[in-house]
């Protein structure tokens, strides 16, 4: 399910402006941080938890508004006082979402995105919290609006992540690793976590990795061989990451997936 296809299932309910929003406000935290540029997701959380604010505000409320601030939004629906009505499907899970979308942003506050501290720099933990708290309410929004089933949240989330790789070129649909300190298997694996759970075909590989055919050919049986499993081959003829190439990708090389 791409960006679009999952717009035009959960909105409506959702109002596909605000949800738009937040994909893209994820979006880009998440490949910052993959980039390991750790300021973004922890300085700009901010930006996602508005938008995330004033979907829970609209759900809850009935009242669609794009510039009600994030307090405010939060406020009606905590409402300490009793005295406001309520529509959120669950209103527990509404609870705990306000409670972490003001984790998001008053932590993006405190760390100095209001006020700049000198004494502060952003880090990977502090990053890892904000990236964490947004897919957990991303996740939820999913879950509720959308789908019970977890496996599949989680799958949703993986496919409509758009991740802007700088060492990536694309010149006019030619694409290219623009580093030339990468083996054939690393040029296959930076590719492919480009492609996404899409993947690419074994003609588009053997066009786009700039290595000799016949290493092309040997890397993608070892990548696929038991021995590996960061690739696999699917019914359709293309290769994608499986969850242990993902993950190589992002612990192994991220220093490659950016140009110095």
């Amino acid at each position: 399910m791409d960006k679009a296809t999952l717009i035009a299932n959960i909105c409506p309910p959702l109002d596909p402006t605000l949800f738009e929003q937040l994909i893209n406000e994820y979006n880009s935290l998440e490949s910052r941080f993959i980039l390991r540029d750790w300021e973004p997701a922890t300085l700009d959380g901010g930006q996602f938890a508005e938008a995330a604010a004033r979907i829970l505000y609209h759900q809850d409320s009935g009242t669609l508004n794009y510039n009600k601030g994030v307090g405010s939004c939060l406020d009606y629906v905590e409402d300490s006082n009793n005295s406001n009505s309520h529509n959120y499907p669950e209103r527990k899970s509404a609870s705990h979402t306000t409670n972490v979308i003001r984790t998001i942003y008053k932590f993006r506050s405190d760390r100095g995105a209001v006020h700049i501290n000198h004494n502060y720099s952003a880090n990977h933990l502090d990053s890892s919290l904000v990236i964490a708290n947004s897919k957990w309410v991303l996740s939820e929004f999913l879950r509720i609006f959308l789908t019970t089933d977890l496996d599949l949240v989680e799958d949703i989330i993986r496919n409509i992540l758009e991740f802007d790789l700088p060492v990536i070129g694309d010149y006019d649909g030619q694409l290219m690793v623009q580093r030339t300190d990468c083996s054939t298997d690393e040029e296959i694996l930076i590719l492919l976590h480009y492609a996404g759970n899409n993947g690419f075909n074994r003609t588009n590989i053997g066009k786009h990795v700039q290595k000799a055919q016949s290493s092309i050919t040997n890397s993608l049986k070892k990548l696929s061989s038991n021995s590996h499993r960061k690739i696999i081959k699917l019914d359709n003829g293309n290769f994608r990451l499986t969850d242990i190439g993902n993950r190589f990708v992002l612990t192994n090389l991220a220093d490659k997936l950016r140009i110095e």
